[in-house]
């Protein structure tokens, strides 16, 4: 499992787009600030070779216990023995040190190198979401823009090959 978080604005992330000659498109929004923080878990079932993406949304900046309450939900649903690989961010850090005292040997830890976001397959999931699935678009509130990142992330889960070509570009075997 190769985990991230990645923030989402109101603010739409502006992407090249087609118009009729001389109709430059426009895009109307305002200056909003607010924005949502998603952490998102990209799985590799070791026998198998099924792919999955799990995420969860939050409101506010993800904190240790934000990520202990996500990694347990998903190991619940996963039943087995999990290798996490994530960086270095001391978020993570404190995360892992309240995991190995909750879990034990259930959860075992690979670092990635600093300044390595290439190597990550999940920092695709972000790139997918908000330079693709969500580029131009303008929510009308959090809720719609937390609507709209849950659905592309969700589609994602589905999209096996989409997901493999994650790891093709990290150029990590699957």
């Amino acid at each position: 499992m190769l985990l991230d978080e990645s923030g989402f604005m109101l603010q739409p992330v502006r992407r090249r787009t087609w118009a009729p000659r001389g109709q430059t498109p426009l895009q109307y929004s305002w200056d909003r600030r607010d924005r949502l923080s998603v952490v998102a878990a990209v799985t590799l079932a070791p026998r198998r070779r099924r792919f999955g993406v799990y995420f969860r949304i939050h409101d506010h900046n993800i904190t240790a216990g934000d990520l202990v309450a996500f990694l347990g939900r998903l190991r619940r649903h996963l039943r087995r023995k999990l290798l996490l690989v994530w960086d270095r961010w001391s978020v993570h850090r404190a995360a892992a040190r309240r995991l190995v005292r909750r879990y034990g040997r259930d959860i075992t830890f690979e670092w990635l190198p600093p300044y390595a976001p290439d190597l990550n397959p999940a920092e695709q999931v972000w790139n997918h979401a908000k330079y693709v699935e969500l580029a131009n678009f303008i929510p009308r509130d959090l809720a719609d823009l937390a609507e709209a990142v849950g659905d592309s992330i969700q589609l994602q889960h589905y999209n096996a090959s989409l997901v493999a070509s994650f790891f093709k570009l990290a150029e990590l075997e699957c």
